[in-house]
């Protein structure tokens, strides 16, 4: 018995090695088959994406062919020639026709008064009596910034460094 045994062995052991060298070949093959998938799944996601872009295209060179026949029948739009362009500012004041007599004046442009000449008093502060300007360091005003937004910040910032100093509200009271 001991000849056939061991030649069962060898037998499961040729089995053994066969399946796994078919698994193994078939797992390869199943890796190489997925790449392919993939592969072939971003191409087609690609053409997809080139397809819109094409169709996006069409679309908006058809609606400026649209346009441009709206602009030819409807509208009587054309392109502009060069004899419209003016050479220089004195061609486009020939242009220009003296008011009739009956016509409404120009319309003018409006300005802000300043404080001055608007005849309002200035912001005074209710715990220094002082204006803001007045009150506003030197420093302060050599950092402002070119938004505007720096009177408010060194308002804001003097009265923060006034209470600090100051000790609060009940310290400036109580001088």
């Amino acid at each position: 018995m001991a000849p056939g045994s061991r030649l069962r062995q060898i037998g499961w052991a040729v089995a053994l090695s066969i399946c796994i060298t078919g698994f193994v070949a078939l797992t390869f093959r199943v890796n190489a088959v997925k790449s392919e998938v993939r592969l072939a799944e971003r191409r087609i996601i690609a053409l997809e994406q080139e397809k819109q872009i094409l169709e996006t295209e069409f679309e908006t060179r058809a609606n400026q062919q649209q346009l441009a026949n709206w602009n030819k029948v409807e509208f009587g739009y054309a392109a502009p020639l060069a004899e419209q362009y003016l050479e220089n500012e004195r061609e486009l004041a020939q242009l220009g026709l003296a008011r009739d007599a009956g016509a409404p004046s120009p319309i003018r442009v409006a300005r802000a008064a300043t404080p001055e000449e608007s005849g309002f008093p200035a912001m005074v502060s209710p715990m220094t009596g002082k204006t803001v300007a007045e009150e506003e360091p030197a420093h302060d005003r050599a950092r402002s910034d070119d938004t505007g937004r720096s009177a408010t910040r060194s308002a804001a910032r003097s009265l923060a460094e006034r209470l600090a100093v100051n000790g609060g509200f009940g310290a400036q009271v109580a001088e």
